[in-house]
């Protein structure tokens, strides 16, 4: 059978030596098309491959009548429209891992002009100025490198290191003792990084969490003489907090590829001598624009022959008559998967899940990737969607157990997640109440009754008179407004915790002193 694909962004002739190759792939290349030229022809193509100039919208997608799958040679997909996509049918794939090489040989690069300060040199060398002394650097070999996000990027930047003869000692919230040792390297807390290293790197998605991770506060934790590199994400490093601490004489350089608004021309960090920096290069090679398109090309050609794809963005739906039995429970799963990440404390190593109920007798697949999606994205970010969730949760090495009974508790149907990490164990279980909506029903043993929605408060302390008003108070004080409150405990005068939902998000920074009240243990702020 004969394909037709469309091509209508520039794309290397290696890169598409895939679909060259292949059998029936009728391939038609047009660079020039408006989007009203787009939308007229893409009804003839069974695949549009793309990079990101080409907008992907809903109208061109719902012309595509023969469209069965749209690649993007690179790694976002932020020009493809993927609801129009997933409502069509049509499957989405990207290049996630194909630039990763050129972004870690990005990184060592600045890494090693940085300590070397070339650029300077060079600089003082093209005004005709020979001064050896105002350029002494300093040497790898047995500094310490501290690598905050030991993703794909990130690992291969702490190899890279290793071949430097660098100590290394990483950050990853899925990074384990096990897997520390098996590369060679140290690991611990953020705090532990930021203390322990003469040089770091930051390789974490940008997210609510992560932004500006790299404050004035972290600054002051640092070593003096401290270089910073980010070819990461712009916002990750507070460029202000960075420019005080270099004048400061804290840091002593900083090798910068991303910025918060791009392009980055006339910030004041750029006046300073310390610094250098590039306009967004860690993807820039002849590499990793083939490799992206390479990858892309490969999963095309599995995809129209019957076969797997290897990066999948977005995944066909189940039958009409499931997904009608299952779609109410989407937002509950992911939501509980959310819960549980703010909820539970050290690394993932297990995920098990338990339909009870009605629900139990269908395809629950989708909603287990749904609930992975909600447990990865606090610290993957929001590429994690419920396609490549369990292939992400996979990769990283964490076990996914599906299980499913027949009876649910009391309850026509329930979900209950339990997660095992490397401090123990934690559980969550919800339901829908008929036109009442989604509850979460147990947190750990304790019964309950909450929404699952807003700006939450988990509160464990000791089940006695003045525990609440306590809390109360220091909240009132803090003008944090209590919408609602759940109460659950087990036995009288043990353990018990608190369910607040409150008006406004905090953090756990904003919540810390409600764990120096009498008899409170713990305090999680919760944002759904």
């Amino acid at each position: 059978m004969a394909f037709n694909i469309l091509i209508s962004d520039p794309l290397s002739e290696e890169g598409i030596y895939p679909l060259r190759q292949a059998e029936g792939m009728n391939i038609v290349i047009d660079t020039n098309s408006t989007p009203e030229e787009l939308a007229l022809k893409i009804g003839d193509f069974d695949a549009l491959l793309v990079r990101s100039q080409t907008q992907v919208t809903r109208e061109i997608i719902e012309k595509g009548t023969k469209l069965k799958i749209i690649g993007r040679a690179g790694v976002g997909v932020d020009n493809i429209d993927l609801d129009a996509a997933t409502e069509r049918g049509i499957i989405v794939v990207n290049a996630p891992d194909g630039n990763t090489n050129s972004a870690a040989e990005h990184t060592m690069a600045m890494l090693m002009s940085m300590a070397r300060k070339i650029p300077q040199a060079f600089n003082s060398l093209k005004n005709k100025q020979w001064d050896r002394k105002a350029f002494i650097g300093v040497e790898l070999k047995n500094k310490t490198l501290g690598v905050v996000g030991l993703g794909r990027i990130g690992a291969e930047v702490a190899a890279r290191a290793k071949g430097q003869r660098m100590n290394v000692i990483a950050y990853d919230p899925f990074l384990t003792e096990e897997k520390a040792r098996k590369l060679g390297i140290d690991f611990g807390s953020v705090e532990d990084v930021l203390k322990a290293a003469d040089f770091i790197t930051v390789h974490t998605p940008l997210l609510k969490e992560t932004r500006h991770l790299i404050n004035k506060e972290a600054f002051e934790i640092m070593k003096d003489g401290v270089q910073i590199i980010n070819c990461a994400r712009g916002g990750i490093i507070d460029e202000d907090a960075l420019y005080d601490a270099i004048v400061s004489k804290k840091v002593a350089g900083a090798a910068l590829d991303v910025f918060e608004q791009e392009p980055f021309l006339d910030h004041k960090l750029l006046t300073l001598p310390e610094v250098i920096a590039t306009p967004h290069l860690g993807a820039s090679t002849f590499e990793a624009q083939e490799s992206v398109a390479v990858d892309v090309s490969i999963d095309v050609v599995s995809f129209l022959n019957g076969g797997l794809v290897q990066n999948p963005v977005n995944l066909h739906s189940v039958s009409k008559e499931v997904m009608l039995k299952i779609e109410p429970f989407f937002d509950l799963s992911e939501k509980l998967g959310a819960f549980l990440s703010s909820l539970s404390d050290g690394v993932i190593e297990e995920v098990n899940i338990f339909y009870s109920g009605e629900v139990a007798s269908y395809d629950v697949r989708p909603l287990t990737r749904n609930t992975l999606k909600g447990l990865l994205k606090r610290n993957l970010g929001d590429h994690v969607n419920d396609v490549n969730a369990k292939f992400l949760a996979d990769r990283i090495g964490i076990k996914v157990n599906e299980n499913k009974s027949s009876t649910a508790k009391g309850f026509l149907n329930l979900l209950t997640v339990e997660v095992k990490t490397t401090n123990g164990l934690r559980r969550v279980a919800g339901t829908l109440l008929n036109g009442l909506g989604a509850r979460i029903v147990k947190v750990d043993d304790y019964p309950v009754d909450v929404v699952p929605e807003g700006h939450l408060l988990y509160i464990k302390h000791k089940d006695q008179p003045g525990a609440i008003g306590r809390v109360g108070t220091l909240l009132a004080k803090e003008n944090i407004n209590i919408a609602a409150m759940q109460v659950g405990r087990t036995i009288i005068g043990g353990e018990a915790i608190m369910m607040l939902t409150i008006d406004k998000y905090v953090d756990n920074y904003d919540v810390k002193d409600l764990v120096e009240l009498d008899d409170i243990y713990e305090a999680i702020a919760i944002d759904l």
